[in-house]
């Protein structure tokens, strides 16, 4: 049977399977081999520079004629965490930034990890450089400017840019963790919504994903939506479906592949995990996020304090993951993944996954009773 139906449609795309725009892990090699192979490729841009954005597309569009998309986080979603931590009282992130860094120095003395040299600049020294307002509306115009054909909203509302995007005929699509998140953005006019469950790599929700997906469809109209977190084969997509989303939103299987933009040494921590092999830290970036299980993770899990909120807290961890991949350490950091890399087995090519999912997937729907 064929999956091809308007979500197909709207994204010029063959198969309604989307490709999760992971930070670090989604480069444009990946996005440009799911695109090619009848799925919608998106680019993981949260961190990348303005003008390393703008590279990244125009290397995509190199690699691919088909439609693909870029994923980058807004600036609401930043501003509601770092006044979170004001409102409660006490210093500020700012004033408890020494704090943290002699903590994480003092962890990677423990560890055995020399400390690397900096790369990325204070909060006050520049306001476009790290996870700002400026820096977000830095790259929304990248986003404007270069026309892309997708653009999706990894945290907050694109509302503010949608008519820009629609005149030049982008698509957009927005992931949410909770149905009043679902609603905010159907109001704004968004094509297409991401029902992210906790199950999820990366930022999600407290609501696990066969609870969340449903209530979403239901919540939001006639606007298609796509499943997200632990889908990692063709039964999650099928699953789906049933729960009335019309597509799926897949992160962690695809980390497993070759053209997927992290080290070998975390592709292989994913092969060798199991279902129990992740953990929810605010240890990386201040908001929640599930990650393979680690020491960073767990060394937070035991301070006598919590991580900054984000973007604060991205400046202590950076260090650690820098140091962590140097010198191939997966207890340090293995990376970010879902609960459904239990079912990941190797690393294969990017085409060769998404054909075996939409393989599964159709298989799955025929057996449905």
């Amino acid at each position: 049977m064929s999956l091809r139906n308007r979500v197909c449609d709207l994204l010029g795309i063959d198969v309604p399977i989307v490709l999760a725009g992971m930070g670090g892990a989604s480069t444009p090699k990946l996005a440009a081999a799911v695109s090619n192979a009848g799925g919608l490729g998106v680019l993981g841009a949260a961190a990348c520079s303005p003008e390393d954005l703008r590279a990244w597309i125009r290397e995509t569009r190199e690699l691919t004629d088909r439609p693909f998309g870029v994923d980058t986080l807004l600036p609401a979603s930043v501003r509601r965490g770092k006044t979170a931590r004001a409102a409660a009282g006490g210093p500020s992130p700012m004033e408890q930034i020494p704090q943290h860094q002699e903590f994480a120095a003092k962890f990677l003395e423990e560890q055995g990890l020399e400390i690397p040299p900096p790369s990325v600049a204070s909060p006050a020294e520049n306001d476009t450089a790290t996870f700002t307002k400026g820096f977000f509306e830095a790259q929304m115009e990248v986003v404007i400017e270069e026309k892309v054909p997708v653009y999706a909203a990894g945290l907050g509302n694109p509302g503010p840019w949608l008519e820009r995007m629609r005149a030049n005929g982008t698509r957009s699509i927005a992931v949410v963790g909770a149905v009043r998140h679902a609603r905010q953005v159907a109001e704004t006019g968004v094509d297409i919504i991401v029902a992210q469950g906790h199950d999820a790599g990366g930022h999600n929700s407290p609501v696990g994903t066969m609870s969340l997906v449903p209530q979403v469809v239901d919540a939001v109209g006639d606007i298609p939506v796509l499943a997200a977190g632990g889908i990692s084969d063709g039964r999650g997509i099928a699953a789906a479906f049933m729960l009335g989303a019309e597509g799926a939103w897949v992160g962690s299987a695809f980390l497993a592949t070759e053209e997927a933009g992290i080290l070998d040494f975390q592709k292989q921590a994913i092969v060798d995990a199991t279902e129990e092999g992740t953990t929810v830290s605010r240890s990386i970036t201040g908001k929640p996020a599930r990650q393979i299980k680690n020491r960073w993770a767990k060394a937070y899990e035991e301070a006598p304090f919590a991580p900054l909120p984000m973007p604060f807290q991205s400046f202590i961890s950076s260090p650690i993951m820098q140091a962590a991949m140097a010198a191939d350490r997966a207890d340090i950091w293995p990376g970010f993944a879902g609960q459904g890399i239990g079912m990941i087995r190797s690393v294969v090519p990017a085409a060769e996954l998404l054909n075996r999912l939409v393989e599964e997937t159709e298989a799955a729907l025929a057996r449905r009773i």
